[in-house]
């Protein structure tokens, strides 16, 4: 009976740190995603369904140029750095080189391209210049300020890096908050000026707290460079695949549509965070469990499933349930707002169940087939959301969203499967 007793204590306790660490592992991540939640409703609320629809197809195209701009060379950084301190001068001047000369090329292609289909002053000058400070702003500022969290990071600094990640977060809502509700900035051309003033600060700020870690030696890591692109390409293709419904619908729909998905998919990114969370508590332990072989990790695989399906299908439902109170946050001129929340919300839990294969995947070191399904999967699901989007929006679009999704979760299970079997042949005696 003692034993029993014990023993159940025992488990409680195992719980209760669970449950703690689940919380302090979706941390930040959470902290963050409210704020830009938050800065997302202040922005649509002033700027109105036409300008936010503008600033939603910039911010597409700017989400797929940050992954280009720096080639791939912040990983190489943590992955270098985190073995051996003394290489950071090194690797930090080889990001600093490629995200400058890469940042530029961005901006001035962009700059080049982009005025021709969209609109944000009536002066040709005026709409090319606040163009080009927008992707000044999203594109090489943000790679700037993401650099500061991945050194912290390849430090071991993880305190410092959460106060970046948070801090960032923090100071893009109180720039919309004193924006739009304190100087009544209603256009796209206005927020862009307080956009990059933010920016700015964050990038200074960040750069101010590396500065006791080294100073950069300016030389580009030749054998990094290909390590670098290998990196970087499937994160583009799945950032194409990711903004291509946006784009699309940008192009032939109306600027309620838009703005009414574009929030719907933020509110989809952002549940998205619980299962995240619960990813990145179990990926350590994930990691020592297929040490010897996937087989020996498959229990506590379907284990980390059955939650991660669990923390999804509740999210969903959190979301559908709340979906009215939406117009009351965002503002009554997205009449779609609350039938598109919730159709997205149900869409976490196929994204979650494939999210556990290829964790698992990751964790045991099996990176080529895991890029092979994000690849495979970014360039045909980009294809199909645009297609589907041209021709039938937005009906098409949900209905490429839940096809590739649940695509996505057959095609990852199946892999991870595959590479059991596989394992399970090798390793036999």
């Amino acid at each position: 009976m003692l034993i029993e007793s014990s023993t159940n204590a025992g488990r409680r306790k195992a719980l209760l740190q669970m449950l703690l660490s689940y919380t302090a592992s979706g941390g930040s991540l959470i902290i963050s995603s409210t704020a830009q939640l938050l800065t997302f409703a202040i922005l649509a609320r002033a700027l109105g369904v036409h300008e936010f629809s503008l600033f939603v197809a910039i911010t597409a195209i700017s989400n797929i140029a940050v992954h280009m701009c720096g080639l791939g060379a912040m990983e190489c950084l943590v992955r270098r750095v985190a073995r051996d301190r003394s290489i950071y001068p090194d690797m930090l001047g080889h990001n600093v080189i490629l995200t400058a000369a890469s940042g530029t090329a961005l901006v001035l292609l962009g700059a080049a391209i982009l005025p021709m289909f969209f609109k944000l002053a009536d002066d040709p000058a005026s709409n090319v210049a606040i163009i080009t400070l927008m992707l000044v702003t999203s594109v090489v500022l943000v790679r700037i300020i993401v650099l500061a969290e991945q050194i912290f990071i390849a430090h071991s600094q993880f305190g410092s890096a959460n106060i970046v990640v948070i801090g960032f977060a923090v100071a893009r809502t109180i720039a919309a908050g004193l924006a739009c509700l304190v100087f009544s900035t209603a256009t796209v051309a206005d927020w862009a000026i307080w956009q990059f003033a933010c920016h700015v600060l964050c990038a200074l700020l960040g750069w101010l707290m590396i500065q006791p870690l080294g100073r950069p030696r300016f030389r580009l890591v030749r054998e990094e460079l290909p390590q670098g692109l290998y990196f970087a390409i499937p994160f583009i293709l799945r950032a194409i695949r990711q903004n291509a419904d946006l784009l699309v619908l940008s192009l032939v729909a109306t600027a309620e549509i838009v703005a009414s998905y574009s929030v719907a998919r933020r509110i989809l990114d952002s549940t998205y965070l619980s299962v995240e969370a619960l990813n990145r508590l179990v990926y350590p332990g994930s990691a020592r469990a297929t040490a010897d072989g996937l087989q020996h990790a498959m229990p506590r695989v379907r284990k980390v499933l059955v939650a991660a399906t669990a923390i999804s299908f509740m999210a969903a439902c959190t979301v559908y349930v709340m979906a009215p109170v939406l117009p009351l946050l965002f503002g009554r001129d997205y009449l779609s707002l609350v039938g598109f929340a919730r159709v997205l919300c149900w869409v976490v839990v196929p994204m979650a169940i494939w999210a556990v294969a290829l964790e698992a995947l990751g964790a045991s070191g099996q990176q080529a087939a895991r890029g092979l399904v994000l690849g495979l999967g970014s360039i045909l699901g980009a294809a199909l959301t645009a297609g589907a989007t041209w021709l039938a929006p937005p009906t098409g679009t949900f209905v490429a969203f839940y096809v590739i999704e649940i695509a996505m979760a057959f095609a990852a299970w199946g892999t991870l499967l595959r590479m059991i079997r596989y394992d399970s042949r090798t390793n036999q005696p």
